[in-house]
């Protein structure tokens, strides 16, 4: 069966928790191999981390070239005992499709596939034979994990192999409540770092004789934490610093501690670069301790830059898709955390467009059936517009 939710329920049945795919891969190898496309496997592996085995399908040899992305790896089912269904089961029920993946996001994946099936079967011709352009997928398997051997491989991978995409639609969970009513055009970078306060270890008794780090690190935190790194730009709300954690490793009640860390994530917009943001916190914390203090940051390594697919022709027509089809004219958001997209911006334009997601990674994760009919005609109402 090619319908989405056949699609959807087949690849559900595979628990394919990162890292491991269980046949997922072979599900969409199959469909897409009958339907003439030219399929590559390709396994990207890094010493301390696990193979991974990714997947990209092209048909088409002609620009516009536009490429669907997601990932069929899934976090864990939890405790399976308080599902409703078994986990990995597909079971619809209710008018919605549970397991693990359903929105998250196995569920996008089958919409795509079948609205692509779909939509060159009723055309009657391969893209490569009316020089119309060309339809692609970018699958990868790690992405609920550590993100090193999937999309970012599978893009260079492409890359070296003279693959060129000129947009691409991701399916992560981006509805908020209901279909059709968020499409997600950018989001901010991510990064985290390490607050260290050097101080000299005592007994409490003689303070003199030491210097203590935590009140100077506090003063720091409340610092950081009050005054705003930006107030938003056209397209992002304002970037937020948010400490996450204090330590002194002490557990001790009469000694001062030699040292003070706190650990502290940035979520920050376009109004930054991964420079200019490190360097405007150093200065500010440089600011504030002065002479007296002994203070630096230890910066972790980051690849979640802050990027954004400007408004325009590609924008428009995927609104027009949605509007058609549910009623809802979506907000253009760069709200959220990250996702894959923020690899392949550097690519070409992408955009995040796929189920709604209020029970992704929970128990009982479900997809009203009437939802991914939707997506599905939604997919089809982009690449009709976007071939014209």
């Amino acid at each position: 069966m090619t319908d989405a939710l056949s699609i959807a329920r087949d690849l559900i049945r595979c628990p394919s928790v990162t890292p491991a795919d269980a046949g997922a891969l072979d599900v969409l190898e199959n469909l897409l191999k009958a339907a003439g496309f030219a399929v590559h496997r390709v396994t990207f592996s890094e010493p301390g981390t696990a193979d991974i085995d990714n997947l990209y399908a092209r048909i088409g040899n002609s620009a516009p070239h536009i490429t669907f992305a997601g990932h069929t790896d899934v976090v864990p089912a939890g405790d399976e005992a308080a599902w409703s269904v078994g986990a990995f089961s597909g079971e619809v029920r209710g008018g919605y499709l549970y397991g693990r993946g359903a929105v998250d996001m196995k569920g996008g994946i089958a919409c795509s596939v079948a609205a692509v099936l779909g939509y060159l079967k009723d055309r009657g011709v391969k893209p490569r034979e009316d020089g119309k352009g060309s339809i692609s997928f970018l699958i990868t398997g790690d992405e609920e994990d550590v993100s090193v051997n999937g999309t970012v491989k599978l893009l260079q991978w492409a890359a070296a192999a003279g693959e060129k995409f000129d947009h691409c639609v991701l399916g992560e969970p981006s509805n908020q409540e209901a279909m059709g009513d968020c499409i997600k055009i950018g989001r901010r970078g991510s990064q985290s770092g390490t607050l260290i306060v050097e101080g000299v270890q005592g007994h409490v008794a003689y303070p003199h004789r030491a210097q203590n780090p935590v009140p100077d690190i506090a003063r720091l935190i409340v610092a950081l934490s009050d005054e705003p790194l930006d107030h938003g730009s056209a397209q992002f709300q304002p970037s937020n610093l948010e400490f996450t954690s204090v330590d002194v490793g002490n557990s001790a009640t009469n000694v001062i501690p030699g040292q003070a860390r706190a650990r502290f994530n940035i979520r920050y917009n376009d109004l930054h670069t991964q420079e200019s943001l490190r360097e405007l916190v150093e200065e500010r914390v440089a600011k504030v301790a002065g002479n007296r203090m002994r203070a630096h940051i230890e910066w972790q390594p980051s690849n979640s830059n802050v990027f954004l697919t400007k408004p325009g022709p590609f924008t428009d027509l995927a609104v027009a898709a949605i509007e058609e089809v549910t009623g809802r004219k979506p907000e253009l958001s760069t709200t959220g955390g990250t996702s894959d997209a923020r690899f392949i911006a550097g690519y070409c334009p992408v955009i995040e467009f796929g189920l709604v997601g209020q029970t992704m990674h929970q128990i009982d994760e479900r997809a009203a059936v009437a939802d991914i009919e939707k997506l599905t005609r939604i997919y089809r109402g982009i690449l009709e517009r976007y071939f014209g």
